[in-house]
């Protein structure tokens, strides 16, 4: 009884001198107060290499984590600079993204970099407001595959393939064989397939938002984000209203002078557009690629 009468009254103590020194600390000490903690997403998607990491599931995990649970965040902001690469990964990070977004239910706004475009986007559409530069790379909704051929080459070099397989198609599309039109067809009817999953999560994601020809917003064509069809995406070019952000989200506190460790800074071009000042959250580490 003693000691948890002591553990009271120190508590008491605790909350008295947090009280009383409250006014005089920095607001990102105070506690209680709204953050918006920020990931950045960078690099090709699924290309990974020792010196140059991609973007993986694995590689953004535990940031995406961090960020969605951090205390007292508002909404969580994702910078995307990405080309595009896996499909596999992308819908991937794209599915993590909603599932922390619903179980912690924070807001997701996404901004655009350079580029997100192909998975770049597919990623970008699990924020519930997507923003850009005028000058952004954003669409290209599609698919894309390429080899090279070598059999002329290796016939004039007198070098012959010997190839050894169990499986009617197993060698489908060697480089060093011929190429086949019935293997080309089975690339494409692939190729469609995934296109047509490409497209639904883009329709359910967007919604009602999305607005324009169909035969032009998924024919694969990239776009930069003054471009009216960009706002039929939908993305939007302009700044957001200070205070409408302020009405959402509260007063967000800059903390970027606090102790953190690997934490990715907003630029100061996204601190505009929003009219918040947006939190470096802690141990919340960038995913910086090529």
């Amino acid at each position: 009884m003693a000691e948890q009468n002591m553990f009271e009254h120190l508590q008491q103590l605790f909350a008295r001198a947090r009280a009383a020194l409250r006014p005089i600390l920095p607001k990102w000490l105070r506690g209680g107060v709204p953050i918006v903690p920020v990931v950045r997403l960078a690099g090709v998607i699924g290309f990974s290499t020792p010196l140059k990491p991609g973007l993986t599931l694995a590689s953004i995990a535990r940031p995406l984590e961090r960020a969605f649970k951090m205390r007292h965040a508002r909404a969580v902001a994702l910078l995307i600079n990405s080309p595009g690469g896996s499909p596999v990964q992308s819908h991937l990070i794209y599915r993590r993204i909603r599932q922390l977004a619903a179980e912690n239910t924070r807001p997701v706004i996404v901004f655009a970099e350079d580029v997100a475009a192909s998975g770049g986007y597919m990623i970008a559409c699990a924020g519930d407001e997507i923003f850009c530069d005028p000058s952004s790379i954003l669409g290209s909704i599609g698919v894309v595959g390429g080899s090279f051929g070598f059999p002329k080459l290796m016939e004039k070099l007198g070098v012959e393939r010997r190839l050894y397989v169990s499986g009617e198609h197993k060698a489908m599309l060697d480089p060093f064989l011929p190429e086949k039109a019935e293997d080309v067809e089975r690339l494409k009817a692939l190729q469609r397939e995934i296109h047509q999953d490409f497209i639904g999560l883009v329709k359910r994601s967007r919604g009602a938002r999305l607005k324009g020809p169909e035969k032009s917003l998924f024919s694969g064509e990239y776009w930069s984000g003054s471009k009216p069809v960009c706002r039929a995406l939908p993305i939007s070019p302009r700044r957001s209203s200070r205070r409408s952000k302020h009405a959402r989200y509260g007063r967000v506190t800059d903390c970027s002078k606090a102790r953190t460790r690997r934490c990715p800074c907003l630029r100061s071009s996204f601190r505009r557009w929003s009219g918040l000042r947006w939190a470096r959250s802690a141990r919340v580490s960038s995913c910086a690629g090529w």
